[in-house]
């Protein structure tokens, strides 16, 4: 609403109001009013999950100080969902389809999450939503997503298209720079699947090749296979970060890591400069993306004052189903997903060690007669804390681990 007022100011010549067109400006104010929301009204909205008794139920699952977090009220998620939307509503442009996607996916997943928190605590199920019905509402986000993105003609990359010439020496910009040269390669907009491959040096892999032998056809039918992933992708990253929320700060902490690097990579990909300098994928219009995820940080660490040991407030499945989406999209908006399980590599090892958990119990069950475990208990947080390891301790090494992967993951920018 801000931008919408600037810009009406800056065509009446208002001085200073075309500062609102620089995104770095507009990046800044996201972050602030997002951590001055999550603060002052945090604490609000605490007091008022408390007067309700919406309080986490804790199971005893023989760690010291477990059961000391009964009663902690959950659903905190809310704080971080308001302070996320609010300052996109007030300072981003809303016409923008990846604003507009990412506040969709916000919304939608938060909602999913709301409901299943709902359940447990008003309805006193401690099952909350069926797993089928939260994995439909993941699969619907990735869904339209998906066809937003083939369908939508703002959603497009910069490409160089090679002339017969030869290497490439020179772009054209318009023909009185040309001084009667031929030049090597022209820059065109166009709509394509393809993603960035990490660590490679020819970086970019398009969906679309694995249909290599339709041919010509191959792009028209390349939807198969790109939506499918995008929803897997979507999925696995919602419940990864899910799982990982079961120490106070743990998710909090990392999703700001996490937002912190996608917040970097949005903006070099989407500044034509950077993107040429760096020889990386450039992607019109994702520059309006550094300021969403300005709010998300914002929203996290603001949310990190109150969940961080001992916590006052859980985010509950309202923060940590929407957190996963939003990290997911985001990453495969800017076309980066395929650095997720770097990036989100601690969310990928949470949700690997109960897989591998679930599956060796199974095996040995059936082999053995009884089962048998890899770990004390999974996720892997839980399997440390048996071990001994105090809660803030671990929380904090595991971020230490986050913040790794996160420089890694920038760094594959350049390491090819």
């Amino acid at each position: 609403m801000l931008y919408y007022l600037f810009d009406w100011l800056q065509d009446l010549d208002f001085p200073g109001a075309g500062v609102f067109y620089f995104i770095s400006f507009r990046a800044s104010m996201a972050i602030i009013l997002s951590l001055i929301i999550s603060l002052l009204f945090g604490k609000r909205i605490i007091n008022v999950l408390i007067k309700k008794q919406i309080g986490e139920t804790v199971r005893d699952l023989g760690i010291k100080g477990q059961l000391e977090k009964k009663g902690t009220p959950t659903m905190g998620g809310i704080i971080i969902l308001i302070s996320i939307v609010i300052p996109i509503l007030l300072v981003g442009d809303l016409t923008n389809i990846y604003i507009i996607l990412m506040l969709v996916t916000t919304v939608w997943l938060g909602l999913v999450g709301f409901a299943d928190d709902y359940i447990k605590v008003f309805k006193k199920d401690k099952k909350g939503l069926s797993g089928w019905v939260k994995v439909l509402g993941q699969v619907v986000i990735g869904l339209i997503v998906g066809i937003v993105m083939l369908a939508n003609e703002n959603i497009i990359v910069r490409e160089k298209v090679m002339l017969p010439s030869g290497e490439p020496k020179m772009e054209i910009v318009d023909d009185e720079e040309l001084n009667g040269e031929i030049p090597a390669f022209v820059t065109v907009d166009v709509k394509n699947t393809k993603t960035t491959i990490p660590f490679l040096k020819h970086n970019e892999f398009d969906y679309a090749s694995l249909l290599w032998f339709l041919g010509e056809k191959a792009y028209r039918w390349s939807w198969l296979i790109f939506i499918p992933a995008i929803i897997l992708i979507v999925t696995a990253v919602s419940n990864s970060a899910n799982m990982t929320d079961g120490l106070d700060g743990l998710t909090t902490g990392l999703s700001a890591i996490i937002g912190t690097t996608l917040g970097i990579l949005a903006y070099l990909s989407g500044n034509i400069i950077y993107a040429d300098y760096l020889n990386i994928m450039y992607i019109p219009f994702t520059g309006e993306l550094v300021i969403f995820m300005a709010a998300f940080i914002g929203a996290t660490v603001g949310f990190l004052w109150y969940n961080s040991y001992p916590a006052q407030v859980f985010m509950g499945d309202t923060g940590s189903l929407s957190i996963g989406g939003i990290i997911a999209v985001f990453a495969i908006l800017i076309r980066k997903e395929l650095l997720i399980p770097i990036m989100c590599g601690i969310f990928f090892v949470e949700s690997l060690s109960v897989m591998i958990q679930v599956s060796w119990f199974k095996y040995t069950k059936r082999k053995y007669g009884e089962g048998r475990r890899i770990f004390r208990m999974a996720p892997l947080h839980h399997h440390y804390q048996l071990g001994g390891y105090p809660e803030p301790k671990i929380v904090t090494r595991f971020f230490i681990v986050g913040i790794l992967l996160a420089v890694i993951s920038v760094v594959t920018l350049k390491i090819r």
